[in-house]
């Protein structure tokens, strides 16, 4: 068995964010079919609880629209030129030995995951990006800021796509990891239904200060 949250955009109060976890049959493995089990297991078990329409936003979706809504299919501009999100969120890191890494920038998701995870530069202390500094909490802000600044300009794409209640990403496990691209999706929901994502796109102190109510 394994628990894993589902996400929905904040209706009122002032969280960005509610989450709702719950528990369903793990299928084992690393396989795409297995990943695919685990995210209908965990959707009929959130539908059976009165989750109604529910979006997995990762590259192992069976909706494509959740497959260009993942970290690994998202580009962001930093000065004037578009990258993977995923890769600059990477590259960003600063560690006591080493980074930021901007050619890191230019490299696909998965290796730049995997020219990070290789490395050994000590802790990670803080991210820098286009000559600022950016401090590691609150934990997921950081990430979740470049994934709102991504969807910035595409507001109008996703009222016309998006029609669902809730968000899961499989791949995430709050027991070992910070970040969530369902999270941050439904955090840019509830910014895009309470005209703030210009607020929040352009300034990481102010949307961190919208995340800390979570």
């Amino acid at each position: 068995m394994a628990t894993r949250p589902v996400f929905f955009p904040s209706t009122d109060g002032t969280q960005l964010v509610h989450e709702r976890l719950f528990e369903f049959q793990w299928s084992s493995g690393f396989a795409e079919i297995q990943k695919k089990k685990n995210i209908n297991a965990l959707h009929s078990v959130a539908r059976e609880n009165g989750v109604r329409d529910i979006l997995e936003i990762s590259s192992k979706s069976s909706e494509e629209l959740g497959r260009k809504l993942s970290a690994f299919s998202l580009k962001i501009d930093i000065d004037g030129q578009k990258y993977p999100l995923e890769s600059v969120y990477q590259g960003a890191k600063v560690f006591e030995q080493g980074g930021p890494f901007r050619e890191v920038f230019e490299f696909s998701p998965r290796d730049a995951k995997r020219f990070i995870r290789e490395a050994n530069f000590g802790n990670l202390v803080r991210f820098e990006l286009e000559g600022r500094s950016y401090p590691l909490s609150p934990m997921n802000a950081f990430y979740d800021w470049l994934y709102i600044r991504s969807l910035k300009d595409h507001a109008d794409w996703i009222e016309r796509k998006v029609h669902y209640d809730a968000f899961t990403d499989i791949e995430f496990n709050p027991a070992k990891q910070v970040n969530c691209q369902a999270r941050a999706f439904a955090e840019y929901l509830t910014l895009l239904k309470r005209s703030k994502i210009s607020e929040a796109a352009s300034s990481f102190s102010t949307f961190a200060k919208m995340i800390q109510t979570i």
